[in-house]
């Protein structure tokens, strides 16, 4: 290794975070599908060349910003979610604080925007990151099949993303149809 080595490193992922950052403000001001790369060139504060040092191409830099914030949203609903230890409850209050995280962060809120092309589902359907994470969270339901977390997880993300796309009436709505429609499905308990 070279001297300093390590600290290229360093520089690289704050840089590469800088430039994430700049995405996410944009993000807050347009629909996600509608940002370019120079528009997070000059948010950033960069060349474009540059730019596509760190990511190279709009896709890359939309998963990384996806995977980013998928990892931060994981770390905050195992937190809320710590004291909850019913299924049930679990699932239903996992999924209506993933929804409103996203529906509250305008940055988040624009991949879902009706205005443009809403590249969330997208981008979520074919995230390995955003899989995982959801993986997770339906082994943490006390699904240890392999094969059936995985189809789980990957409904549960459909279902996230109609959510997002296609709200209840209010949050009591989205709880009673997550109650009567999900919590079955995901977890083999009937509703009462």
């Amino acid at each position: 290794m070279t001297a300093g080595g390590w600290l290229a490193d360093d520089r690289v992922a704050l840089a590469a975070d800088r430039i994430l950052d700049a995405a996410g403000d944009l993000f807050t001001r347009s629909a996600a599908a509608t940002v370019g790369m120079n528009d997070i060139a000059t948010a950033a504060g960069c060349s474009r060349a540059t730019l596509y040092r760190y990511f190279d191409s709009r896709d890359t830099l939309f998963a990384a910003y996806v995977h980013r914030e998928s990892r931060r949203l994981s770390r905050e609903l195992t937190e809320h979610l710590a004291s909850i230890t019913d299924p049930r409850e679990r699932l239903i209050e996992g999924v209506l604080q993933a929804v409103r995280t996203v529906r509250d962060n305008p940055a988040l809120a624009s991949w879902f925007a009706g205005t443009a092309r809403p590249i969330g589902g997208e981008m979520a359907g074919r995230s390995e990151v955003v899989s995982a994470v959801t993986a997770a969270f339906v082994t943490s339901l006390g699904t240890d099949d392999a094969g059936a977390v995985q189809r789980r997880a990957q409904w549960l993300i459909r279902i996230i993303t109609s959510l997002l796309l296609f709200p209840g009436a209010d949050e009591s709505d989205e709880r009673g149809m997550l109650a009567d429609f999900v919590v079955p499905v995901l977890t083999g308990v009937r509703p009462a």
